[in-house]
Parts: structure tokens; sequence; C-alpha cells
């Protein structure tokens, strides 16, 4: 269920430690945390539910690389609202 006050339609997935080590090692967490709550929320799911590390790290990557060029959600083009 999502929490109170959240627009989120689905439960909010936790944020692994790793992904957080990784966005603070990487000065990325003001990005990730300026992204809509469902992108933050998509991201944390997409990762958590791969099977093989190579894959969780793969996508990890991914959204580092996304978060750092700042126009993309998962491959798709992107533009924050003004």
């Amino acid at each position: 269920m999502p929490e109170s006050g959240s627009t989120l339609k689905r439960a909010r997935h936790p944020m692994p430690a790793c992904v957080r080590d990784a966005l603070n090692e990487r000065g990325l967490m003001a990005a990730y945390q300026a992204r809509p709550p469902y992108q933050q929320n998509d991201y944390l799911g997409w990762i958590a539910q791969a099977k093989r590390e190579a894959t969780r790290i793969r996508r990890l990557e991914q959204m580092l690389d996304e978060l750092r060029g700042g126009k993309l959600y998962m491959n798709m083009p992107w533009k924050p609202r003004a």
C-alpha cells in the first residue's frame, strides 16, 4: 500500500544500501531525489527484481548514467518539469 501523502499507486520499494552508496559515491543523490516519486520507485523495483547479480549491477549502472545525463528515464527521453 502506498505511504500516506504519496502520489504513488504502488507500494514504495526500499532503497538498498548498495544503491544509496552508489548514489552518494557518485554525487547523484540530489539528481535521484529531483526525479518524480514514481521514477524513484520504478528504478528501485527494477533493480531489486533482477534475479542475477550481473543484471542488478547493469541496471544500477544504467540508472546512474541516466541520472548523470539528466535526459533519460528507462532509456526513454525525459525532461524535468520547469
